[in-house]
């Protein structure tokens, strides 16, 4: 064990509030929307879904790092969230899979992590009193002069960040000679989507975020696809444009997590931020069409409006969130459209929502 190499680290929230932890091995600050996830195992799938782009993630599980990494079980490139905040770190590992230990993993992806933070004090404390931005940092005589550069750090409200996130130029995923083609656009998108639509006999060209219509309309696919993403969704005008010209022309379309946003957006409905969002692989939803609950995985900070959702004529809700009854799912009536909230693609788990493709397909089969 390497304690003698850990300095003291502390985590400063936007409002002043100090918490006190120690240092994982690099040094300095992170800034980000401090937030936390309640999942008890694919700390590695969290750490790398472009979802939590520019996020200090608190993690309520005691233990990370245990089971170490494997290289393909990262859903991008690299490491996505701000910095991490946990309990108790594992620098040993014990999974005989894994390729590499958590702290090896963070120092290739230059991560700041802490630990031996209270995190259920932490986790309530943003409970009571919402996701907002902080930092966390070995710099800890120097407290002033981060309030200082906190204070200057950009609200999530109104920040679109789909665009750091999401690829330069197009590429494709899949075998070319598959039954079906589906144009996806990438705000943020996770490589276990595109593995489940491959896996459905489709060939997938991924175009970047601000890709036209007439672009995704070139490759000539059988779908359309919205991915997940970070940020919030209002800013994403060509991404919501784009979804409308989808609509209009009737396409089958489907949309997760921030695609989901955008399509509620292409309808008129608008978004709001969320006092501390979803984050977790243990939360439910009620599927009012077939009145089965699913056990979901979750990762959203904005949701779209219920009201507004609710009386828009062209759209029915298919889906509820059981904790707090926000939107968790809609569908079109009268075009070949739906979307969901959460990511029924969840690696490692749970699977409840997996049928969520297989619909796509038969929504394909069926234009």
């Amino acid at each position: 064990m390497k304690y003698k190499q850990r300095k003291k680290a502390l985590i400063l929230l936007a409002d002043g509030t100090i918490f006190h932890g120690k240092s994982i091995g690099k040094e300095g600050s992170a800034f980000g929307e401090v937030c936390f996830n309640t999942g008890t195992t694919g700390y590695q799938e969290i750490f790398t879904d472009p979802s939590y782009y520019g996020q200090l993630m608190v993690t309520t599980n005691a233990h990370i790092g245990n089971y170490g990494t494997k290289e393909d079980e990262s859903e991008s490139d690299d490491v996505k969230i701000a910095g991490l905040i946990c309990k108790n770190f594992s620098f040993n590992y014990s999974r005989p899979a894994a390729d590499a230990s958590l702290e090896e993993f963070f120092e290739k992806n230059n991560t700041l992590a802490i630990a031996d933070v209270d995190t259920r004090a932490l986790v309530s404390y943003i409970r009571d009193n919402g996701a907002m931005n902080a930092v966390i940092t070995t710099e800890v005589d120097n407290i002033e002069a981060l309030k200082t550069q906190l204070a200057k750090f950009p609200s999530m409200k109104g920040l679109e960040l789909a665009s750091k996130v999401s690829t330069k130029e197009p590429y494709f995923v899949g075998d070319e000679n598959a039954t079906y083609k589906i144009a996806a656009l990438d705000i943020g998108i996770k490589k276990n989507i595109l593995r489940n639509l491959a896996k459905r006999d489709a060939y997938i060209k991924v175009f970047p975020y601000n890709a036209t219509f007439e672009e995704l309309e070139g490759f000539n696919p059988d779908g359309y696809f919205l991915s997940n993403g970070p940020g919030d969704p209002e800013p994403l005008t060509d991404a919501i444009n784009l979804a409308k010209e989808i609509i209009a022309k009737d396409k089958p379309l489907f949309g997760i997590c921030l695609g989901h946003q955008v399509i509620a957006l292409a309808n008129g409905i608008s978004t709001y931020k969320m006092h501390n969002g979803h984050r977790g692989i243990n939360h439910p939803v009620k599927n009012l069409v077939t009145g089965k609950g699913e056990i979901t995985s979750q990762n959203h900070g904005f949701a779209i409006n219920r009201e507004e959702t609710e009386a828009n004529a062209n759209v029915e809700i298919t889906h509820v969130h059981l904790n707090d009854h926000t939107v968790a799912g809609i569908k079109l009536k009268d075009k070949n459209c739906f979307s969901v909230q959460y990511h029924p693609e969840a690696s490692p788990g749970p699977n409840d929502s997996l049928y969520l493709f297989d619909q796509f397909i038969e929504n394909i089969k069926n234009k």
